[in-house]
């Protein structure tokens, strides 16, 4: 076991996680800090809401990608020989994914205030489990286009990961771990959303449509 490549590609997993794609867009191409308007969040959703659809969902693409990079790594060390290619990689795979998405809520690069990492933990899931992962997509999707509200798709889609794992006999992992993490990480997705479930109970939630400000 190579720990100090194991080290390395983890820092990496965290600072990937860390390119803070809302606030970098907003800045250097439509001239704001988006961090200054609608929730005051640097992720996807505020996009949404902020900027509009195009914006919105060019920032959900890369923060996906960040979580399915920064996941993935675990495969570069099974290729230097630093992990066995074993059922032990998934721990690998949930820790990488994990600093990824720690890198996304508390970016080093903007002081450590970013987003909530819905996107990124998304990714995560992809490079993991992409058939469950596409299923939970179609979820927010679907929530999204029929509602117009990111949180409540984003907290349904993550509630679909751990209950398709459980229930469907298609996508029943090998490793319990899974299950018990997608149940975690929706834990998580709650929690960082309380605000916007506060909103979404008193009518008072944003839809993903409107916006502010102009291209420059």
């Amino acid at each position: 076991m190579n720990i100090l490549l194991i080290a390395i590609v983890f820092v990496a997993a965290y600072l990937i996680g860390s390119i803070c794609t809302a606030v970098w867009l907003g800045k250097w191409y439509y001239g704001i800090d988006i961090r200054q308007h609608g929730s005051g969040n640097s992720g996807a959703t505020n996009t949404f809401r902020v900027l509009g659809k195009k914006p919105g969902s060019i920032v959900m693409l890369i923060d996906i990608l960040k979580g399915w990079a920064a996941t993935s790594l675990a495969g570069l060390l099974v290729v230097f020989n630093a992990i066995p290619e074993d059922h032990s990689i998934v721990y690998y795979q949930l820790g990488l994914g994990m600093l990824a998405v720690v890198g996304h809520i508390f970016p080093v690069y903007e002081r450590f205030k970013g987003g909530k990492g819905v996107a990124t933990l998304l990714g995560m899931m992809l490079a993991i489990q992409p058939e469950v992962a596409l299923v939970c997509i179609g979820v927010f999707v679907v929530v999204l286009f029929v509602s117009k509200y990111v949180s409540l798709g984003s907290i349904l889609g993550a509630l679909s990961f751990p209950m398709l794992l459980l229930l469907h006999p298609r996508f029943h992992p090998d490793n319990p771990i899974l299950i018990i993490f997608g149940f975690i990480l929706f834990a998580v997705v709650v929690i960082t959303h309380r605000k916007n479930i506060n909103r979404l109970i008193a009518g008072e939630e944003s839809k993903a449509n409107i916006t502010i400000g102009r291209k420059k």
